[in-house]
């Protein structure tokens, strides 16, 4: 393999789904090489990333060891390593019952964590004016994403059978996002307390550490360079 790494990743310093990636990558202990795209110059939308995915968003992974196999979307990407890269499902599901309520858990979060974050993130910090009634919406409709967590994290530790999952780290960087001054006025201790504890009880794993520290880098590195 001519590659340093085993896989390339192509993402973004501070959008939640490429270190979904990255995150599941850092568990598995595979190599990779990030390459950080430029928004504000388009860089997700123009060659050389556009020729690997014709979406233009990220993440999209390389897998050199597997004849630069190339896949895009978040939750796409954590099943593909999952199951190519975990067969003893350490990480993952693995009953068929148990394998049916992690799809369902990473659908939740792909079709309503990830879009009503999103765009509760765009039109209180991006668009070009403010709207207080979408802000409202996407803060309400966020809230209730973590009450529904919350109420099934009350019933158990993790959200697919009693361990953790991919189902649990595919929540880890919208959630984080969610706790800290994405929606308004949002105690995450005090109104999803479950879901607290929880993040917490994964913010604490050692790859998990490690990537939160190499984006703490690679923020400040950038910032410093401003």
């Amino acid at each position: 393999m001519s590659h340093g790494k085993q896989f390339t990743l192509y993402t973004h310093k501070g959008g939640p789904n490429g270190w979904k990636a990255a995150l599941l990558l850092s568990e598995l202990g595979l190599s990779y090489e990030s390459i950080y795209l430029d928004f504000e110059r388009g860089e997700q939308k123009t060659s050389p990333h556009v020729d690997l995915n014709p979406n233009g968003r990220i993440p999209t992974i390389v897998d050199h060891g597997n004849n630069d196999f190339v896949l895009w979307e978040s939750n796409a990407i954590l099943l593909y390593l999952a199951e190519r890269y975990d067969p003893d499902h350490t990480l993952s599901a693995s009953t068929d019952a148990d394998k049916y309520k992690q799809l369902q858990w990473l659908f939740f979060q792909a079709s309503g964590q990830g879009p009503y974050f999103g765009q509760l993130g765009w039109f209180s910090w991006y668009h070009h004016e403010k709207v207080p009634s979408a802000i409202e919406r996407y803060a309400a409709e966020a809230k209730r994403v973590l009450g529904v967590l919350d109420g099934e994290l009350a019933k158990r530790e993790w959200l697919v059978g009693d361990k953790y999952t991919i189902a649990d780290l595919s929540f880890i960087p919208w959630t984080v996002t969610g706790a800290t001054g994405l929606i308004p006025g949002y105690d995450v201790s005090a109104e999803a307390p479950h879901v607290d504890k929880w993040l917490q009880r994964m913010l604490a794993r050692p790859a998990v550490r490690a990537v939160y520290k190499e984006k703490d880098t690679i923020r400040a590195a950038s910032a410093s360079a401003q």
